[in-house]
């Protein structure tokens, strides 16, 4: 199994976002898996994407979370880099990152040619010129991939793609069946003070985890008119603030790697949580009485993205491995490894496990519609207001600072 995520954090629109936040507003969008165009409310640098395929350049060098590019030396057994460079005579070279900060530091080096972005950096990658457009006309099995993926807010610019959509996933609630009960169907478990199971409570440690209180407010205090979790005025983002504050004190751990949670849902440290569906199952394989649900507010979730860098000197190479990476096979196959539904319509029927693609609701798009994905939050409101200011990324990494103590 993969080591995935272990901690989401990092600085935006002041940095990465000063020369691209800006002068385009747009409207609605940026919710869920809404159809459309996505407009983040910022200009990004007038980059073209390449118009035809040239000879492969012999090299590729590929920055990607660990499990997404593996070549045998994990594991013998899984390898995909291998077969690529067989196929194309692309020469792999891969660099492995651990958090979103990490892999926006590597891709400055401009050493890299394609990068695994998750929601939380792709529009910083975009504004910063790192990552230019793609054209997906020269990628085949792209015509294959999921709709709800297709140019959504975090991978797409006013109808512009930026990338190729890889694997997605969403932040379920789960709890120990035999010391939970009734079984919960709000993430009010969580967050509602008079909670029964304060104290046995594990959350989400990143600051992107705000969204989840966001969200939650979004449903249970309409009042504030929160329209996306990842557009939040003052106002709004200091209600949610004040909510994990307030949730602070029943949380018993934060948790950024998932197996140390699976460890302590299956020892019992914790009874209730936010997690992904391969915590879910890893512990129910290890004998764990767990299950999980997605809530009836919604959940957040991530949806990556394979995105080209601007830099690039090996770019036909980058589009050969944008293609065979969600191509129908490696697709199911990198999905069943990584633990995330894959975003190939035609890999659910290549899947080793023939179950696989109904517990990670990979064909469900009503399932999809349900969740709010990592946007990274800019001070352009991503939910379409011209009229206020939101709150952008490093608002949110000082907040989470102040949240946890």
């Amino acid at each position: 199994m993969r080591n995935r995520k272990p901690l989401l954090a990092g600085m935006l629109c002041a940095a990465l976002l000063a020369a691209a936040c800006g002068t385009s507003s747009g409207g609605g969008g940026g919710g869920a898996g809404a159809s459309g165009p996505s407009p983040q409310g910022f200009t990004p640098p007038n980059l073209p994407a390449l118009e035809k395929l040239g000879q492969p350049e012999g090299q590729l060098n590929v920055l990607a979370w660990p499990g997404y590019a593996e070549n045998g030396s994990n594991d013998p057994k899984v390898n995909w880099v291998g077969p690529f460079e067989q196929q194309t005579g692309c020469k792999v070279n891969v660099k492995t990152f651990g958090t979103s900060d990490e892999a926006l530091s590597l891709m400055k080096t401009g050493q890299y040619d394609v990068v695994s972005a998750s929601g939380d950096a792709s529009l910083r990658l975009i504004a910063s010129g790192d990552v230019e457009p793609v054209n997906t006309s020269l990628v085949p099995n792209y015509a294959d991939i999921q709709l709800f993926l297709k140019n959504k807010p975090w991978n797409s610019v006013d109808g512009v793609p930026y990338g190729i959509p890889h694997g997605w996933g969403a932040n379920v609630l789960t709890w120990r069946t035999d010391l939970v009960t009734p079984a919960p169907t709000s993430w009010s478990v969580m967050f509602d003070p008079s909670s029964r199971y304060k104290g046995k409570i594990i959350a989400y440690d990143s600051p992107i985890y705000i969204a989840d209180a966001a969200l939650y407010l979004m449903r249970h205090q309409p009042d504030l008119g929160i329209k996306n979790p990842y557009a939040l005025d003052q106002k709004q983002f200091q209600a949610s603030v004040d909510l994990l504050k307030q949730q602070r004190s029943m949380v018993s751990e934060y948790w950024s790697d998932y197996l140390k949670e699976a460890q302590s849902l299956k020892n019992g440290d914790a009874v209730v949580g936010t997690a992904w569906q391969v915590t879910v199952n890893q512990v129910k394989h290890d004998g764990g009485p767990v299950d999980s649900v997605l809530p009836s507010e919604g959940a957040t979730g991530w949806s990556d993205t394979w995105m080209v860098a601007s830099k690039s000197t090996h770019k036909t190479c980058a589009y050969d491995w944008m293609n065979y990476i969600v191509s129908p096979k490696v697709n199911a196959e990198v999905a069943e490894y990584f633990g995330e539904a894959p975003a190939n319509t035609k890999a659910c029927a290549l899947t080793t496990d023939k179950t696989f693609c109904d517990s990670y609701h990979a064909n469900d798009a009503d399932f999809a519609s349900k969740i709010f994905y990592w946007t990274t939050p800019i001070s352009q409101c991503l939910d379409g207001r011209t009229d206020t200011q939101c709150t952008d990324y490093s608002e949110w990494t000082r907040a989470w600072t102040e949240i946890k103590g």
